[in-house]
């Protein structure tokens, strides 16, 4: 009897790990508005369904780190869910107080961009596996906003 139930452990495990998964990447991070206390970025998200019925998305974490340091963190939750045998895009908006960017003006210096790496964190709900997260990373430029944005 343990046997058979080792076999059918083994050839469920072995089906569980051939099952596709949806894909996910980091498609652009750009500017998106200023504000009294923050600059406000967004993360542009495709993330491919490979399934004919649509995936819950649980939530989406994320992580925003410049010279070494976390500058932004959070999470968006409950963001909706992907298509179904269709790509997704997602949008993260990504706040970053005026504070920490004034702690990165060596950084910054002449050329106003900040050189960055940002970390995502996309948990979505699969049946029958559960809770899945896809992690994704990026690195990059983000220029900061001149006056003509502002204005």
């Amino acid at each position: 009897m343990a046997q058979l139930l080792s076999k059918a452990k083994n050839f469920v495990a072995e089906q569980l790990v051939n099952v596709e998964k949806p894909e996910a990447s980091i498609d652009d991070v750009d500017f998106k508005q200023l504000s009294r206390d923050s600059a406000e970025y967004l993360a542009k998200l495709s993330v491919k369904n490979p399934y004919g019925h649509a995936v819950p998305i649980c939530q989406i974490s994320y992580t925003l780190k410049s010279a070494g340091k976390v500058i932004a963190s959070g999470t968006v939750p409950d963001p909706g869910s992907l298509k179904a045998s269709d790509t997704t895009l997602l949008q993260v908006p990504v706040k970053v107080p005026h504070s920490v960017l004034m702690s990165l003006a060596k950084d910054i210096g002449a050329d106003r961009d900040i050189d960055y790496e940002l970390e995502v964190g996309l948990t979505i709900d699969l049946p029958i596996i559960g809770n899945f997260t896809i992690p994704l990373s990026t690195k990059g430029e983000i220029k900061l906003p001149s006056v003509s944005d502002i204005f």
